[in-house]
Formats: C-alpha cells, structure tokens, sequence
C-alpha cells in the first residue's frame, strides 16, 4: 500500500539507549499536541482500484472505470461520528494518479470519468459531510503518479506543488497532509527525484497550521509496520539526520519504537486496514476484523502513545459496507463501555516523598491540562487509595507532554491492604499509556517512576475494570 520500503531490521537495546540517555529539548508544536488529543481517525482509500480489484493501479486505467452507483459522503461521515472517529483522511491521488476531484493540473480525474457525467467531485462531497458531522478533513497526496506524463522529469516537482496549493485552496483546511514514501516508475519509465524541500517549504507556507506526515515526518512519521501497532517503548523523537523523505528511512522498528534522545518531536501515527486489503474487494466482505480485534489495535497504538489511523474502504457503490459499519460501532461500544467507569475519580490521591505526603487532585481529575511534577523520584511515588476494594484490571497513564516526553521506566503497585499483591513494570508513557492485566481486587494503586530522562511530569492516572477478554495480558 503506502511506505512500502525494505528496511534493513536493526535490534534495538532498550537498555544500551537508558544508559546513554540525556535530556532532550524538542518539544511538539500546538498543531502536534492538538493531533495527539486526536488518538482515533479514518483513512478512506477509493479510487478506480475499487472498480478493478487492485491495490496498486498501474496508471493506465480508463478513469470510466471510476463510477460509484450510490455514492454518499454523508453515510460515510455518519459512520465514522458514530464508531467515535475524529476526522477522515482521503486518498485524493493515490499511484496510479486518478484524482478524486477535477483538478486542473492533471487529465486523469473525476472529470473525464463517466461518474456523474464527469462533474463530480468526491473531496468537496467529503469536506462537506465531515463539516455537518463535525469531523476534521484531511488528504493523502501521492507524490508518485503513474499516468502523469510528466512525471520523472523535474518540472512534475512544480506540478505536485501546484496540486497541493490547488488542494489547499479548495478544499483545506486540512488537519494532516499525509505524504506517501513510495516511489516507483511513471509512465515514461522514469522514477521522480522528489524535491520533499521544496513541498516542504510549500504546506509550512500555506497550511502552517496542518501537520504532515511522511515516513520521517516533518511532523508525523510511519510506525514501521501497516499493522497498526506502536513499540511497547514508544518516543515521540526522531533523529531524521542522513535520510531523504521518499529514498530511504531508518529501520522499521527504529520507526516502531522512536530514539530516546531523538533531536525532533515526530510521533507515530499507526496505519492498518479493517479490511486485509487497503481499497474494497468483495472477497473480503468476510474478512473484516472484529470490534475485539480493533480494541487491541487501540491498546498497542492509542494505548502505547501513538494515533491511530483506521482505513475504511467504501465499496463499488460508493457506501460503507454493512459488515464494517458493525465492526465500526462494535468497536465504539467497547471503548465506550470499558473507559466510562473510571474508579480513580472515586479515590484520593497521595504524592509521597521523604516521609511526608500531600493530596495530589490533579492526577485524577479528568483534566490533561493539570499535572503533578515528581521532582523527587524515583524516591517518590503517587498513590490513588479507594476507599474499598476494587477490580482493577486496567490502568492507563499520561505524561504532560507539552514539556517533553520524559519517563523511562516505571511499574505500578497492586495493593491490598498495605501488601504489594502484583508489580506490573512498563517503559514510556508520553501522551497516554494503557497497561492491561489480569484482574486484581485492590484498595491501593501506586505509581513509581524509576528512570527518566529528566522531572517526570504526570497529568493522569485512571483505573478501569474491563471485560478481561480484552486485557492485554
């Protein structure tokens, strides 16, 4: 589908990096906190690949054979609000460089397609019904296009600038830009020397407010996999020196896990389809993943510090198929259900330090915006007393990143009646953390961080009694 590369595979020592850590300066933008609180959106691949049962066109696709029979934006909004999305992203280009709206720089798109007598336009149908349904709007623009005869020559660079200002203008704003990585032969046989620079200089110039993504970012990077799932150590830095966005990335699970003392704020975002392929294929109708299958994506990528980016394919008609609408609304019921009962709001939380101890409200109280800062750890530890016995068996965590991502290493106490009765360790945190366990009766929950890169500064801590199927065990 998208970043497919071959990456060398390096081991990554969690240890070796703890012992060399060192403080790190880069801190996320207003528009990178604002697409953390995000956590959960959809990815929409459509195109004429819907109509041939392929996944990568080859470009030379008649555009008639793009004809949805019953198109409706609204229904796919509809859905999405209700399976608790926040936003869509389109795949308004893909490869094979059909464009899902009339553009003037190309003369493969909607409008010389037989859909709607050529004066159709998916991404002002798209802006629209995400505007009614209260969702954000944002595209994926593959800088490969296998039918743009200019591509592979330098002046297709110009051409993709005038795409994305055409773009912006007419359908912005958009809440993320999405870059693909992939790069491969145009219809001349030649590959493109992307000029990411100048696209780069580009979206900062006229959707400063839009983050971007790309296998290296600038603000948002590939997690090294398409299964939707983050590195049970997840930093939101990156070091991008010596790689080229489009000719090369590091390794997947550098991608996957992140550098500790990375010299830029670039988070993951983790992309995995509810279907096995990206675009509809009827063969798959049965194939869809279950609502328990996507609440384990959300704790290994959500749940892990990253986003998720759930890809949502309509069919030939132009709808949602019912199987992945059940799916979808599966999936919103077991969040809802399992994160709406929060038994930390119930307790009273203890910051303790050097014997003394005093009350600590913001760790619970719903509100990322406040936090408590553990200048004194790892002699010091947060603690969340109930005032009797209660099923835990899932706990979830946030750093006040805003300041950094700073915590390394930590565990959580189970008591019972003063006695330490489980010791679940973790590493990282950043904007949220979900650790799921078996089932423990407890009147205590305590918080100890152990290593960090520099004052651990904790705004949340939330304790959950979910269906034990779902743990995470």
């Amino acid at each position: 589908m998208q970043v497919k590369k071959l990456f060398t595979a390096l081991a990554c020592c969690f240890y070796s990096m703890h012992a060399s850590a060192q403080t790190t300066t880069a801190v996320p933008s207003q528009q990178q906190l604002a697409w953390h609180e995000l956590e959960y959106y959809w990815f929409i691949h459509f195109g004429p690949n819907t109509f041939t049962n392929k996944e990568w066109g080859h470009g030379d696709e008649p555009a008639d054979a793009f004809n949805p029979t019953a198109m409706d934006c609204r229904q796919w909004a509809r859905i999405a609000r209700q399976s608790g999305a926040k936003g869509i992203i389109i795949t308004a280009k893909h490869h094979d460089g059909f464009s899902l709206w009339p553009s003037q720089y190309s003369a493969h798109t909607v409008r010389q397609s037989k859909w709607l007598d050529g004066k159709g336009d998916v991404l002002k149908q798209l802006q629209q019904a995400c505007k009614e349904y209260g969702l954000l709007f944002g595209v994926y623009l593959s800088p490969w296009d296998r039918n743009h005869p200019q591509y592979g020559t330098p002046a297709y660079n110009q051409v993709y600038i005038n795409t994305m200002q055409e773009l912006v203008k007419n359908y912005g704003p958009f809440f993320e830009f999405w870059w693909d990585g992939a790069n491969g032969e145009g219809p001349g046989g030649k590959k493109q020397v992307y000029d990411f620079a100048a696209f780069e200089q580009t979206i900062r110039s006229i959707a400063p407010n839009t983050v971007v993504f790309s296998d290296i970012g600038p603000d948002i990077r590939w997690v090294g996999n398409e299964k939707g799932i983050a590195g049970t150590s997840n930093w939101n830095y990156l070091d991008t020196a010596g790689f080229k966005r489009g000719e090369g990335a590091p390794p997947n699970d550098t991608l996957n896990q992140g550098n500790i003392n990375g010299k830029h704020w670039i988070p993951a975002e983790c992309d995995v389809s509810i279907r096995p392929g990206w675009f509809y294929h009827a063969e798959e109708d049965t194939l869809v993943k279950s609502p328990q299958t996507l609440f384990q994506l959300y704790l290994k990528s959500v749940g892990r510090g990253a986003n998720l980016l759930l890809n949502i394919p309509p069919d030939r008609r132009g709808l949602i198929h019912s199987a992945d609408s059940a799916a979808l609304v599966g999936f919103e019921k077991l969040r809802r259900e399992s994160f709406s009962n929060n038994f930390a709001l119930q307790c009273k939380p203890m910051l303790h330090s050097n014997n003394t101890s005093t009350t600590a409200p913001a760790l619970t109280d719903g509100n990322l915006q406040t936090s408590v800062t553990m200048s004194h750890y790892p002699r010091q530890y947060c603690q969340l007393n109930f005032a009797k016995p209660m099923p835990v068996n899932c706990v979830s965590l946030s750093e006040a990143i805003a300041g950094g991502q700073q915590v390394i290493q930590g565990k959580l106490l189970l008591l019972s009646q003063n006695k330490t009765i489980k010791e679940i360790p973790f590493t990282t945190i950043g904007r949220k953390r979900i650790l799921t366990f078996g089932t423990q009766n407890i009147t205590a929950l305590r918080l100890v961080i152990t290593s960090a890169k520099a004052t651990p500064v904790i705004s949340e801590v939330a304790a959950y009694h979910i269906n034990d199927q779902l743990t995470e065990q």
